[in-house]
């Protein structure tokens, strides 16, 4: 299975709306950059996410799971999609860009490199470094 990182404003949509939204969990809607739609169509139910709180405190805060795979945004029209997930955890520690830049093996994450991205790949390497880096 995959791992990603989705990023939301706090004051727009924070870890603990997405946590307040239950197991039911929400759609997650905004997306208008072609690669993050790529990488929405690319994710599969129980893959698990990073929820990272971006422009106001700048960190990975939890970690979210894909309950409904790619469907079409009908508000946006084609070709827009949502994915809908569920909080799963917070990390006890909540891991900040400067430490994800300060960690020489997150040197190539997409955090790092394409930091504008709000929806990117997670290795499996990273998503283990930053669990760490976590608390889990």
């Amino acid at each position: 299975m995959a791992h990603w990182l989705i990023k939301s404003e706090p004051s727009v949509w924070s870890w603990d709306d997405q946590v307040k939204a239950g197991a039911e969990g929400t759609r997650w809607d905004g997306v208008k950059n072609h690669t993050a739609k790529l990488n929405l169509m690319a994710m599969k139910r129980g893959e698990q996410v990073f929820f990272y709180h971006s422009n106001e405190g700048l960190a990975v805060v939890g970690i979210a799971e894909v309950i409904r795979e790619a469907y079409p945004w009908e508000e946006a029209g084609p070709p827009w999609v949502l994915v809908d997930f569920r909080a799963v955890k917070p990390l006890p520690k909540p891991v900040t860009l400067a430490a994800v830049k300060a960690e020489p093996r997150l040197a190539k994450m997409s955090l790092v490199t394409s930091f504008r991205l709000s929806v990117q790949p997670v290795t499996d390497e990273e998503w283990d470094i930053v669990c760490k880096m976590g608390g889990l």
